[in-house]
């Protein structure tokens, strides 16, 4: 096996400035400093990856766009790995629907995976599109010995972060703690018996443990954060 998955969050979109549950395709485009991130994101890539998939929102697409351009590298994209979708609390930015999202997202993470979001998908829904579309890559391509190079996946913060944690183990406590930038990335590499290991989580290198002690989430929704990272 040669190369690795490299899960990455979107630049900053229009949605994100503005703090809203900006879920549904296409959803909203990228802001100029989105662009300037996926930029950098391309330049400061070493080694050059071989593939660039992305979602199908418009905010992937443009960001995988931008990397495969300054990369002479191929885009496509490819269905099922989408935005968690939030249904009734769509396009909502107040604290009580950040706060709704955030406390159903933690309830997946400790285990309650068939938990729905009012009007949206349970964390079991999520799974059952976005792991597909990884297992086919690894099968297609990284379990080939003679494929060589990274395959970028151009996705979505939570729904990385659920993936993630589902295929290589990483505990639900140290997701939660640790939400993913515009730009920033999960690294997993393919191990033995169908099994992934989580090799980098934005800046962060393993052991993946939780913060000692989390800040509530009613703290997160005071300030102007993003609740889709």
């Amino acid at each position: 096996m040669s190369g690795r998955l490299v899960l990455v969050r979107h630049a900053q979109s229009y949605g994100n400035l503005e703090r809203r549950l900006d879920t549904l395709p296409p959803g909203t485009s990228l802001t100029p400093l989105g662009r300037d991130q996926a930029r950098i994101f391309a330049r400061t890539r070493s080694p050059r990856p071989a593939m660039v998939i992305h979602s199908v929102a418009a905010r992937a697409a443009e960001t995988a766009a931008v990397i495969g351009a300054e990369l002479g590298v191929p885009i496509r994209e490819v269905a099922g790995i989408h935005e968690v979708q939030v249904g009734e609390l769509e396009n909502r930015n107040d604290d009580e629907a950040v706060a709704e999202f955030n406390a159903i997202y933690q309830r997946w993470h400790h285990g309650e995976l068939e938990v729905p979001l009012p009007g949206g998908e349970t964390g079991r829904d999520v799974l059952d599109r976005y792991l597909p579309v990884l297992t086919d890559l690894r099968i297609r391509y990284l379990d080939d010995h003679d494929w060589t190079g990274d395959i970028i996946v151009v996705s979505h913060g939570a729904a990385i972060r659920l993936a993630a944690a589902a295929l290589a183990g990483v505990d639900g406590g140290f997701v939660l703690d640790h939400h993913l930038g515009n730009t920033e990335s999960v690294v997993l590499i393919p191990i033995t018996d169908g099994r992934w290991s989580c090799v980098r989580w934005g800046e962060l290198s393993p052991p993946f443990s939780p913060e000692p002690a989390p800040a509530p989430i009613a703290d997160a929704v005071r300030c102007n954060t993003d609740p889709m990272a």
